[in-house]
């Protein structure tokens, strides 16, 4: 058993969730013997090797409690690459701090630098656990049920496509269609994911659009059309990654992240929504309306799911316990043991096996034409997105006269 002292950090994306995490694994690590200090990376693993660290075990109460109810990365995220120079700094800044149990919060590429981190130290002796837990709002990891966050930003989406769309019905003799864009670089679980929003046929949205499969502009306009001449307007979700069969974005972005990820809708290119508000529009004549919300589902800590804040703990508090018993090289993973009630369990996952990769939605999820989802996709996203407001639609009773 390792006696020392243990680091968080945060990185990639936030999520209106990550800081239930963050206090999860405070919490236990304040309640273990062998932990003697407990400390913050300030900005990910760049603060780290310029040890800008912050003291997480003097944090008053107060503070810990108010992170389960707060938004985006408390302790400041980053994106930075770990190369092979970084390992020397990292290792030093390790030893000079004591550090035997290292926890990061975030996705697969976080859980990358976790792995490679640890098996570095392992190289050079150093005695040290390593322990991921899981965040994305992408729900993209593998090895886990879904991913905390998920839920959070799924039903943000969820009402966001709600709303905007009793206002593009009502709307429709100015705006004939809606376009709402998403992230989702990779998978498509939070665009499927606003399907929830629609319960009449008639009801937003009507196509949704997915990495998960090729985008036809062709077919589009073609769906599209059927779509308007049944109910006068159309709502289209898409993700942000949506491409050609050849592989090319549709939102045709030429810049590139430090991990060699697409920057869909950067400089150099533009975004998926108002590409294909321009395919409408130049086809039919059309005037509609793009929405892109980019990262404000990522903090919308007022729609937060109540499961996905207490999930998110856990994983924070199930981690420290992993670690405590020995454990290193895994991350915490929900494994989903019923839907009806939901219950889940928590399960290490070797971080080998979810590192650098993205988890696409099963084919199953969806309609055997890929543009909306099936009725399997909505049993598993309920009982992790809450409920949602009814909302009336007046009867259509034409006075004759």
């Amino acid at each position: 058993m390792l006696n020392g002292n243990a680091i968080i950090g945060q990185s990639g994306g936030p999520t209106s969730v990550i800081n239930a995490s963050l206090a999860g694994v405070i919490e236990a690590c304040m309640e273990a013997p062998q932990i003697d200090k407990v400390y913050g990376m300030h900005f990910g693993i760049e603060g780290f090797m310029q040890k800008d660290l912050l003291d997480l075990g003097n944090q008053s109460r107060t503070i810990i409690e108010g992170l389960k109810k707060t938004p985006s990365s408390a302790l400041g995220s980053s994106r930075h690459k770990v190369i092979n120079e970084d390992f020397p700094k990292i290792l030093e800044v390790l030893k000079a701090f004591n550090i035997r149990y290292l926890f990061m919060i975030g996705g697969n590429d976080t859980m990358d630098t976790i792995h490679r981190v640890e098996t570095y130290c392992q190289t050079t002796g150093y005695e040290m656990i390593g322990i991921g837990i899981p965040k994305t709002v992408d729900n993209d990891l593998f090895g886990t049920d879904h991913t905390p966050g998920f839920a959070s930003a799924a039903r943000s989406n969820i009402l966001n496509v709600l709303q905007g769309g009793i206002l593009a019905r009502d709307m429709q003799k100015v705006d004939q269609f809606v376009i709402y864009q998403t992230i989702g670089r990779d998978a498509g679980w939070l665009a499927a994911a606003t399907a929830m929003a629609r319960k009449d046929e008639e009801d937003a949205p009507h196509l949704i659009y997915t990495p998960e499969f090729d985008f036809e502009q062709d077919k589009f306009l073609s769906d599209f059309e059927k779509i308007y001449n049944l109910y006068g307007f159309v709502s289209i979700v898409c993700g942000e990654g949506i491409k050609y069969a050849d592989g090319t974005p549709v939102s045709a972005s030429r810049t590139k992240d430090k991990f060699s990820n697409v920057e869909f809708g950067a400089m150099g290119g533009t975004s998926v929504a108002l590409m294909l508000h321009r395919m409408i529009s130049e086809k039919f004549g059309f005037r509609g309306e793009f929405q892109i919300t980019e990262s404000l589902i990522m903090s919308a800590a007022d729609r937060a799911a109540e499961t996905d804040r207490t999930e998110a703990y856990r994983c924070g508090a199930e981690a420290v316990k992993l670690a405590l018993s020995g454990t290193t090289g895994k991350m915490i993973g929900i494994h989903r043991e019923s839907n009806t009630p939901y219950t889940v369990s928590y399960k290490p996952v070797p971080l080998a096996d979810v590192a650098v990769k993205a988890r696409p939605m099963p084919k199953n999820y969806f309609t055997s034409n890929g543009t909306f989802v099936s009725e399997a996709f909505l049993d598993y996203l309920r009982p992790l997105v809450g409920t949602f407001p009814d909302y009336i639609k007046l009867k259509k009773q034409a006075v004759n006269h």
